[in-house]
């Protein structure tokens, strides 16, 4: 009886002392690991073989119809002159997307990467590219008749010697795209002269 009873205070001892010795109280030590295939799981190197799956690799493709979170069909658009056609006049801006501060910064950002070189940061076309004729006829801005809805149009399928940026920016970089396009048409626009009637100027 004296035995066991023995044989049970080791045992709780050692756990004790375990359970202790897995604990520190530095922030950045995680503690002793006795089982660490259980914290770790073994990685596999991006597509190298692996033979657990059938085609051994190890780079599993999505299962079909996944989406990325945010994903925005535009399906409903082909990229023909019917789908910019429809596009112009259907397509409007969505209403979470708002020209304040912020986007605007963000829209003249990504402008200055992806669309300078070709259209110039005012948009004339007169961007680097361009100028050294390695592209020709790219249009300026304020002679196209072009909205919203065409902007995020061309910035998806492309038009033209343009090609598709669809997998360079995401929807939502289209809309604040085509925000930062229309405002540098804005700037082109000659604003009409007013002035205050019976103020005497």
């Amino acid at each position: 009886m004296l035995k066991r009873q023995l044989v049970k205070n080791i045992a709780l001892l050692l756990s004790a002392g375990l359970l202790i010795s897995s604990c520190k109280q530095e922030e950045n030590h995680r503690g002793y690991q006795y089982m660490p295939d259980m914290y770790d799981g073994p990685a596999l190197e991006a597509y190298a073989g692996y033979d657990q799956f059938g085609d051994s690799i190890s780079s599993l493709k999505p299962v079909e119809g996944t989406v990325s979170r945010g994903f925005m069909s535009y399906q409903e658009y082909s990229p023909d002159a019917d789908g910019y056609a429809m596009a112009k006049a259907e397509m409007q801006m969505p209403d979470g997307i708002m020209a304040d501060e912020k986007t605007m910064a963000e829209a003249k950002e990504l402008y200055n990467i992806f669309c300078t070189h070709c259209h110039g940061d005012k948009g004339m076309g007169q961007g680097i590219l361009v100028k050294n004729e390695k592209f020709l006829g790219v249009p300026s801005y304020g002679d196209r008749d072009i909205n919203f809805g065409t902007i995020f149009h061309v910035i998806t399928y492309g038009k033209g010697v343009m090609g598709s940026h669809a997998s360079q920016v995401t929807p939502e970089e289209r809309w604040k795209l085509a925000l930062y396009v229309m405002k540098l048409k804005s700037d082109m626009t000659p604003k009409e002269e007013t002035t205050t009637e019976g103020s005497g100027e």
